[in-house]
């Protein structure tokens, strides 16, 4: 893989995984309709993607939203981002995710973005095809359904756009798009615990950590690694390892 030219690029595909893994060691279900794919992405570290290494994730996962989102006809399937690094319907329910490994090779940076997220399976969450069909019917449109090998595609094409866009201008090339395409606008969370500080989510800070904002503390930044957003109870958690 390392002995690949500098302008050539390597994805693996699955149709089905049978240890799929996420972050904390989590396990990930692959059944079939799945999108599931790991990217070979060079990165150098003089770079300004090199010297914020940690928005790899996040455009990755913007990626994929967007090879959705920037459909014509798809722009209002409700598929967004969440912090930091999950695919949501709405902020209702996780249907993929993004996992980076990154090794530093001289002046490299060789990441492997594993991506996974539902598309024809309802099962076990929702499925991309399913927010297509709600909206139908809602509607009245008549989108097609959308399948796993065309949003594969998208999603590396649209991942190199942003990279690009990242490489070009910095975090200010790509953070406005994120920020449309995320749940946490004006969230109100607690930091630990259900008995911990509260604060606001404000953003995300030049190296591509949450940005949270309390009376007590003022700005403070979270990294993603060891720490996970649950929707569900409003809390900003350690992962259990």
């Amino acid at each position: 893989m390392l002995q690949l030219p500098q302008e050539m690029g390597l994805i693996a595909i699955a149709a089905r995984q049978t240890q799929g893994k996420g972050r904390g060691g989590n396990a990930w279900l692959s059944p079939l309709g799945c999108a599931m794919f790991t990217l070979h992405v060079r990165v150098p570290v003089c770079s300004p993607l090199g010297q914020r290494i940690p928005f790899l994730q996040h455009l990755a996962a913007l990626a994929v939203v967007e090879a959705v989102r920037g459909l014509p006809g798809y722009e209002d399937i409700d598929l967004r981002v969440k912090w930091p690094n999950d695919i949501y319907y709405s902020d209702l329910m996780k249907l993929g995710g993004v996992l980076v490994t990154s090794t530093l090779m001289g002046l490299t940076f060789h990441a492997l973005i594993g991506c996974g997220f539902n598309v024809s399976n309802s099962n076990p969450t929702i499925c991309i095809n399913d927010l297509i069909d709600q909206h139908n019917k809602e509607k009245g449109a008549a989108l097609a359904p959308l399948s796993t090998t065309q949003l594969i595609a998208r999603s590396v094409t649209v991942l190199e756009q942003l990279i690009a866009s990242f490489q070009e201008q910095g975090p200010e090339g790509v953070v406005s798009l994120y920020y449309k395409r995320w749940v946490h606008s004006g969230t109100q969370v607690r930091l630990g615990s259900e008995t911990g500080p509260q604060v606001a989510v404000v953003g995300l800070d030049d190296n591509g950590f949450l940005q949270v904002e309390s009376q007590e503390q003022g700005v403070v930044s979270v990294q993603p690694d060891g720490n996970s957003f649950d929707m569900l109870k409003n809390l900003i958690v350690t992962k259990q390892r």
